[in-house]
């Protein structure tokens, strides 16, 4: 169905008169005629009788009028859920207890009025750029272990976010009451990761880790969720794990489990938005924008950084 003419038939209904329904439209009372009588083949019935007065509707018209409103509302609602900075700005954050959710959240803090989407892809690196690239979201974090000239050719990356580590561990550990721990005081320890897929970026990351460092990170055992994960850390005086200082866990109380900063030095796990440069979302510059005015990297600490992040990437860069 022509939703023009059904455009038309509405403006001449509400008019009660074609050149008042032109006039409303800004089309001749020509094009008003040829769209209702259009319709009116369409629809196989008369929807006006012409009287001295105007234009009146059938009985035919005036059944149809509430569905041909209805009709205009649907096309407003669709033309609305695409439409840039109309339609949520739908990131992807690959889990809500990590970093990028938390910074997304206080995005949304400062700008409760972009609306947001906040999906998690079960997928890596490539796999997130294949999205962002295929339109199913506008932006993704990932780990980025490729240089730039390997991307698509309209994707776009920006290290926004250096996340420290913490190591988790239970009162029992020999560890549990320092107050910071080197990476070379792990190597005598079990950093338990249980079900970290092999292949992907952040396994690569945690096998440099490992051998720049000599730890021992254990990928046995089958995966019960980090409710599970946190209570046999809890329970034992061995067990301990790696992980992101704004990672959000909660826990009983009668856990006592301890979060210990890592170092000196300092395992950094860089973080990039990813977007395609010729996304017009303009939540997509406010979020890009934020991002960049919270990264801050501390000139004074040592810090440790995969091969592949090295030298330090640029901070967000202006919108192309």
């Amino acid at each position: 169905m022509d939703l023009d003419a059904v455009r038309t038939f509405v403006a001449a209904a509400d008019a009660g008169q074609f050149q008042d329904a032109a006039a409303a439209l800004s089309i001749t009372q020509q094009a008003v005629s040829k769209r209702i009588a259009a319709l009116e083949r369409d629809l196989d019935v008369r929807l006006f009788t012409r009287t001295a007065r105007g234009a009146q509707l059938t009985i035919d018209g005036q059944t149809f009028l509430p569905h041909a409103r209805e009709l205009l509302r649907v096309e407003a609602r669709a033309d609305a859920s695409v439409r840039p900075g109309r339609r949520a700005l739908r990131v992807d954050v690959h889990s809500r207890r990590i970093a990028p959710a938390v910074l997304l959240q206080d995005f949304h803090r400062a700008h409760p009025r972009i609306e947001l989407d906040v999906v998690t892809l079960d997928a890596d690196m490539q796999g997130a750029i294949a999205a962002v690239d295929a339109g199913s979201v506008d932006a993704s974090f990932r780990a980025i272990t490729v240089p730039a000239r390997q991307l698509p050719g309209l994707i776009r990356t920006a290290r926004v976010i250096d996340e420290h580590h913490e190591l988790l561990v239970g009162p029992r550990h020999p560890l549990a009451n320092a107050r910071a721990v080197t990476p070379s005081q792990l190597a005598d320890h079990r950093i338990w990761m249980p079900g970290m897929a092999t292949g992907t970026e952040w396994s690569d990351y945690y096998d440099e880790l490992a051998a720049a460092f000599g730890l021992t990170i254990d990928l046995v055992g089958p995966v019960f969720g980090n409710e599970a994960l946190l209570a046999e850390i809890a329970d034992s005086a061995e067990l301990a794990t790696l992980a992101g200082e704004r990672t959000r866990y909660l826990w009983p109380d009668s856990y006592d489990l301890r979060r210990i900063p890592v170092r000196d030095p300092a395992p950094i796990y860089p973080m990039s938005l990813i977007w395609r440069a010729d996304n017009p979302h303009p939540g997509l510059s406010k979020l890009r924008d934020h991002l960049g005015s919270r990264r801050v990297e501390a000139a004074d600490e040592k810090v440790w950084l995969p091969t592949w992040a090295q030298p330090s990437s640029p901070a967000v860069p202006a919108q192309p």
